[in-house]
């Protein structure tokens, strides 16, 4: 009785009730896999993967530039829809494929998944295509995919839909002049929708890219400008040729950024039996733009935005590439630095060329072959520790700015920061802050001044709803040769940075602050020069990017007052004062009397010499546009080597022509 049960459930299912039988499993043949399931080949079927078309047909002609067979890639969007990418590289095998004796090696990697050259290493030594499903699946999802391969000076051109070759393989005719491979597509509107449509700006921000990548390849874009639109920044016609890599591509990613150190750490090192390491890597105190800062990873020109083990190799070279450094030099903090301190706020392309390569998934996103880890470290740390003993200053000042994200990090496990928006209420301002009653940064402005004295004329002389002062004592800090304990441990530059209500350091940003101007108001002498030379350097170092939105001034107080008959008149220094006595007092026996400090004018002749908006005159603290510069002198006038000053005095005492003691 069971043996006639058994039989009769394998009896082509005739007996199940649930109506679930033989019949019902399916075998998808050729490439109907791929229709019928394209998220599981593209990703889906969004505009991410409407465009990854265009990546695995461009991705092959990068290969051949990569592996030497190739110099120049067409790339070419029309109004029709379709893309056109044309290579002259060797050109897809036309002749009969050993295995199918009726078909052509063309068609075998045109319509069969898992076929094609870079299996092994004999076609291509390197390669972003390795699992032999990108071209095919290409032609599974467009409904017209025409091929044309120029091999032996001939002409040959295939078409097909859908999966399927629809014409035989045609002898076209001669060409000379031509050698490669054209793909010309349209994606399908059946898997795709009518909606989906190539954007010029993505496509040409992919090609350009991989012109990045290859180095070699030039890559020649074209666009009909009907497809532009008029904000649309996408050129019609471009060659995009990057002989420097990635470190051009550092180039553009940085415009505008604010800087540790104004060189880029890059390199490329050939890995020994194939392949290599490219990378930059740049420093910013604030991050690129929106973003605090970035890493993109590439493995044979295919872009990883998961990262995987190349991107934890370069993470790992660079962290201990800086902590041996600083251990070298004595710096008892450095074993604080992680992996995120050093990369925060950096920008880090990094781009490995590898035999087999292993992924996460049909589309690469990440890499997971273990020795990649083992390679890039490898080819970074002895590049990184050159290029930090090469040069001390920048080391240095690496180092530090490392140890201060470290610190900072630290610090957040201990307290939630300050929002802006509640800094009036929740901040415990300095005694000797007399705030303005101004809720708004909008108008406002801050006061630093030299000292208790002067101090006392500010408060007098101020607009009580919109200008703030805080008194310093004496001379500040001097940042450019303290270290950061110093810094942190620093009463006045404490209170100087409560008031301004801002982090210091990489986490500084301009609209944090609680004043729309910070104006220094120092006495119109020699030592009130120096303090505001210091008060310069720490807002320079410390508060990245608020000279750069014009956000610091310099007040210009009177030196002089020359009076005579009821008439009186400043001066601001003595050049002014001779100015003063040949125009306005010509002929007289004026009064001269000279200000020892601000702290001896009163409250009504400062207020209308250099506080009062409409009376004053204030000169706004600008850089130079050159930041190795603005760092040289810098270092020079207020760092640690006083030979430095010592030689600047000398090359510059020639072009001052009066001393004034």
């Amino acid at each position: 009785m069971a043996k006639n049960n058994q039989a009769k459930l394998f009896d082509g299912g005739k007996s199940d009730s649930s109506g679930y039988s033989a019949k019902d499993i399916e075998v998808l043949e050729g490439l109907e896999p791929v229709r019928k399931r394209p998220g599981m080949y593209i990703g889906g079927t969004d505009e991410r993967a409407y465009h990854h078309l265009f990546a695995e047909v461009l991705d092959n002609a990068i290969d051949e530039a990569v592996a030497g067979h190739a110099s120049k890639i067409d790339v070419t969007l029309g109004t029709d829809g379709f893309v056109c990418v044309r290579d002259d590289g060797r050109g897809i095998p036309i002749g009969i494929h050993p295995k199918f004796k009726n078909k052509t090696a063309l068609e075998v990697i045109m319509t069969m998944l898992h076929s094609g050259g870079k299996f092994s290493n004999k076609a291509y030594e390197t390669a972003g295509g390795l699992h032999g499903v990108g071209i095919s699946v290409v032609n599974a999802l467009s409904d017209l995919v025409e091929v044309e391969i120029a091999i032996d000076r001939t002409l040959y051109r295939q078409t097909y839909s859908r999966g399927n070759p629809t014409s035989k393989l045609q002898t076209v005719g001669a060409a000379p002049n031509r050698r490669g491979t054209q793909i010309r597509f349209h994606p399908d509107p059946q898997i795709f929708g009518d909606k989906l449509h190539f954007r010029p700006s993505r496509l040409f921000g992919m090609a350009r890219s991989k012109a990045y990548l290859s180095r070699a390849a030039e890559i020649r874009w074209s666009c009909d400008p009907k497809l532009l639109k008029d904000d649309d920044k996408t050129p019609a016609q471009a060659t995009l040729h990057y002989p420097n890599g990635l470190a051009d591509m550092m180039k553009l990613e940085s415009e505008g950024a604010t800087l540790v150190l104004p060189e880029t750490f890059t390199g490329r090192v050939e890995v020994n039996g194939g392949g290599a390491v490219e990378w930059a890597v740049l420093w910013s105190a604030n991050g690129f733009g929106e973003a605090d800062g970035f890493s993109r990873s590439y493995c044979n020109t295919i872009p990883t935005p998961e990262g995987g083990t190349h991107e934890a190799g370069m993470r790992s070279a660079l962290t201990k590439g800086l902590r041996a450094y600083g251990e070298m030099v004595g710096n008892k903090k450095t074993g604080i630095i992680t992996a995120d301190d050093v990369l925060d706020t950096a920008g880090a392309l990094l781009s490995v060329f590898i035999r087999n390569p292993e992924f996460v998934g049909q589309t690469k996103e990440k890499l997971s072959t273990t020795d990649a880890f083992r390679i890039t470290e490898n080819a970074m740390r002895d590049r990184f520790d050159h290029w930090l003993t090469a040069s001390p200053k920048d080391a240095n000042r690496l180092l530090d700015w490392a140890i201060g994200q470290a610190e900072d990090r630290m610090r957040k496990r201990k307290d939630k920061e300050v929002a802006r928006q509640s800094a009036t209420r929740k901040l415990r301002l300095p005694g000797k802050l007399a705030d303005c009653s101004n809720g708004s940064a909008i108008g406002t402005e801050l006061f630093i001044v030299e000292g208790d004295s002067a101090g006392g004329s500010a408060k007098q002389a101020r607009n009580r709803e919109t200008q703030a002062v805080l008194p310093l004592r004496g001379k500040i800090l001097n940042v450019a040769s303290a270290g950061d304990e110093k810094l942190s441990g620093n009463k006045e530059l404490s209170d100087l940075a409560t008031a301004l209500g801002a982090n210091l350091g990489h986490r500084f940003r301009v609209e944090d602050l609680r004043y729309e101007r910070i104006i220094i108001m120092t006495d119109a002498d020699v030592d009130g020069a120096h303090i505001a030379a210091l008060l310069i350097t720490f807002f320079y170092r410390q508060t990245p990017g608020m000279i750069d939105a014009g956000r610091l001034y310099l007040a210009l107080p009177p030196l002089y007052r020359i009076s005579h008959g009821g008439k009186s008149v400043y001066a601001r220094d003595d050049a002014h004062k001779e100015q003063l006595l040949k125009t306005e007092f010509k002929g007289k026996n004026p009064d001269i009397g000279r200000f020892k400090g601000l702290g001896e004018m009163m409250p009504a002749q400062l207020k209308d010499t250099t506080m009062n908006p409409a009376t004053r005159t204030l000169a706004r603290v600008q850089l130079p546009k050159s930041p190795k510069a603005i760092e040289e002198l810098v270092e020079t006038l207020m760092g640690k080597k006083p030979e430095l000053r010592f030689k600047y005095i000398q090359d510059n005492a020639k072009f001052v022509e009066e001393l004034d003691v």
